[in-house]
């Protein structure tokens, strides 16, 4: 779907039994009857809002579900972020950048865990519970994984919202290794390294799912 622009897009279950298919609505025998009214433009779509990451040199990359702001390997990402009037120095795990359509996926690993750790340290009974956001949102929620205090690092602006009147702007403090990629595809990325600037806000086109 991020590779796309306005074209709709019909997704196929291979085995019902074996995948969920949240996206999947279409079984293999359903195509045959559905392909037709797609092409005819008789099939109703969902909106689906997209992510963009615009880097200061031009590069940019869409996603469906979620970016990734961080390191090629398992080590520590350096980067400025900001929000609005908020800036800050960080150092983490990297950043998730979520659609409404993403706020089931990696997201909400993200949020779960750290519900899980708020009920192990207090008295709290239950985890809070975690709403999904409409596929359609006009906004994108950000996390930041794993942040780390010190001297030279804060931790203040660590969960949010962005849209596209008020980006997040991320500037890479990381000499090699920091990379941006969307939807879990990893060699799909662009190169995030010292002096780069990424804009991500709601992206200016958005994704068509046939249902």
């Amino acid at each position: 779907m991020k590779y796309l622009d306005g074209q709709p897009l019909m997704g196929v279950n291979p085995d019902p039994r074996r995948y969920d298919g949240v996206l999947l609505p279409f079984t293999p025998d359903d195509v045959p009857l559905v392909l037709p009214e797609v092409i005819a433009r008789r099939r109703a779509v969902k909106a689906v809002t997209m992510a963009k990451a615009t880097l200061s040199d031009s590069q940019v990359l869409y996603a469906v579900n979620d970016l990734f702001v961080g390191p090629k390997t398992h080590t520590s990402a350096r980067y400025e972020i900001a929000l609005s009037d908020v800036k800050e120095t960080q150092s983490s795990s990297g950043i998730i950048v979520s659609t409404g359509l993403g706020s089931t996926a990696w997201m909400r690993s993200i949020l779960t865990g750290a519900s899980m750790l708020m009920q192990a340290q207090s008295t709290q009974t239950k985890p809070a519970a975690i709403e999904a956001v409409p596929w359609d949102a006009p906004f994108l929620r950000f996390a930041v994984r794993e942040p780390f205090p010190s001297v030279a690092t804060q931790t203040n602006l660590v969960f949010g919202q962005a849209d596209q009147r008020s980006p997040l702007l991320v500037r890479s403090l990381m000499a090699e290794n920091g990379v941006i990629f969307s939807d879990g595809v990893e060699s799909d990325f662009l190169e995030f390294t010292s002096g780069v600037t990424a804009t991500i806000s709601v992206a200016d086109r958005r994704g068509q799912l046939v249902h």
